[in-house]
């Protein structure tokens, strides 16, 4: 991809930029649907976990991304994969047990979680994306 010119590169990773933007919005906007068409605001509650879910890796993992894919021997590094892992799995709890409560319907239960799946798409996106090193500009 060297040989494709700056402005070229640029205009691409603007796509690329763009992509995940929508990728975010569409979750923002199935998780909001969730609760509006319904008039019931307890799918709402997965939400924590979409905050939560990158905390661990910030506050242990430190800024090297990649000690994210490697195995470690720094416990801290293990740690935050593990309360990543259980921040993962609460995004499909939380819906999970609001339905087998019957708190929210089937309808709700299916917009939750293709909204789940829609923000793991974009953050798998973005992973990708960031491991190309092509981000100069001109």
């Amino acid at each position: 991809m060297d040989d494709i010119p700056g402005y070229v590169r640029y205009c691409l990773n603007t796509g690329k930029l763009l992509f995940l933007a929508i990728l975010v919005s569409g979750g923002i906007v199935l998780q909001i649907l969730a609760c509006a068409l319904y008039s019931n605001w307890w799918p709402m509650l997965s939400v924590i976990t979409y905050v939560l879910l990158p905390m661990p890796l910030l506050f242990f993992a430190g800024s090297d991304g990649s000690s994210i894919y490697s195995e470690s021997d720094n416990s801290w590094v293990n740690f935050a994969k593990f309360l990543t892992g259980a921040s993962t799995l609460g995004g499909i709890a939380i819906p999970s047990i609001l339905k087998h409560a019957g708190v929210i319907g089937w309808a709700a239960f299916a917009m939750e979680l293709s909204s789940f799946f829609v923000f793991v798409l974009a953050i798998l996106c973005f992973l990708w994306l960031s491991d190309e090193d092509n981000y100069s500009m001109l």
